[in-house]
């Protein structure tokens, strides 16, 4: 089948190289070119091996590329959303990355348009392909952990003072920048959440303003959610965890990044999965490589995508509100 034309957006996310990298190794791709208007980061960029021999582009030219079909947008989260419209405004596929900006009001309006123009616009939030994540909800579906009534998330990391300035430009801290992630895998197995309520705190002594230690509680019918995280946690990567209960099992992922094994606890023997703990190994897992592939299916027709505009946007009104910020605007 003929590659799908695919440009980039912006080199300031702290995914983009990640993405590129996964683009220009897929054989479902031509990378055919990439925008930075900012210079500083062109020049940064231009010298990594992620951006040899690509062309570089303006917005326009990349948008008026004959055959082009797909974009990633991988700007710093305040200039996401102007581009991504711009996108699909084009009549582009969009690979939007994480936050979806700060007006909730713009991200509705993207998703609008994307709906009436049958776009797919597939947001970069890292753990839908997870295959501990997929295990978590086939086992959810199967009815093999009962009826979920909690589950805990921590999304934590030590973050260096230049990012710290970074992420303090966006009021809503790590909980906005970080906790999205997990935010997102909660919305999805219990949906839209009755009540948030966000505590946060700036605990470090660096002189910044950022938001480094946040809680969020979300409240269901029947469950109750948390999501905690941090910029000051030590080797934080290794204790990023989901850990889901319900009235039938739990299950624990951790950690969350790089899973190899996740330990279950059934109240019944289901098949291969006996009754009490166990260690149960999920596939290895290549960070935005099934982000890619699925990207791919959808854009030639050969599946509908699995995250519906409805559920991208409760995530980020749920992303606002948990980072204490404002829904209206």
């Amino acid at each position: 089948m003929p590659r799908i034309k695919i440009g980039q957006i912006g080199t300031g996310h702290a995914h983009a190289s990640g993405k590129m990298d996964v683009y220009r190794k897929s054989d479902d791709y031509e990378v055919v070119g990439v925008v930075e208007p900012d210079e500083k980061l062109k020049r940064q960029a231009e010298r990594q091996p992620t951006y040899r021999d690509l062309p570089w582009m303006t917005v326009e030219q990349l948008l008026n590329v004959p055959g082009l079909q797909a974009v990633a947008v991988e700007t710093e989260p305040r200039q996401l959303l102007g581009y991504a419209e711009a996108c699909v405004d084009a009549g582009k596929h969009v690979h939007l990355d994480k936050p979806a900006g700060e007006s909730l009001l713009q991200f509705r309006r993207i998703l609008d348009t994307t709906a009436r123009k049958h776009l797919c616009l597939q947001m970069g939030y890292m753990y839908r392909y997870n295959p501990a994540v997929v295990l978590m909800k086939d086992l959810l579906r199967k009815g093999f952990l009962g009826d979920p009534f909690e589950v805990h998330c921590v999304m934590s990391k030590v973050v260096d003072p230049a990012n710290r300035l970074k992420h303090a430009e966006y009021a809503g801290g790590m909980m906005f920048e970080l906790a999205c992630h997990v935010i997102d895998v909660v919305v999805d197995l219990f949906g839209p959440p009755e009540a948030v309520a966000p505590y946060h705190q700036h605990v470090s002594s660096q002189a910044d303003s950022l938001r480094d230690n946040m809680l969020a509680v979300l409240t269901y019918p029947r469950a109750l959610a948390t999501v905690k995280s941090s910029a000051m946690e030590v080797e934080g990567f290794s204790r990023r965890h989901i850990v889901l209960c319900g009235t039938e099992g739990t299950i624990h992922i951790e950690p969350l990044d790089s899973p190899k094994v996740v330990r279950l606890a059934l109240a019944k023997e289901h098949g291969k999965y006996k009754k009490g703990y166990q260690d149960v190994t999920v596939a290895g897992y290549e960070r935005y490589v099934g982000d890619a592939a699925d990207f791919a299916k959808v854009i030639r027709g050969e599946k509908m995508f699995d995250w519906s505009p409805m559920h991208d946007l409760a995530v980020q009104e749920t992303v606002l509100r948990a980072s204490a910020c404002s829904t209206d605007r």
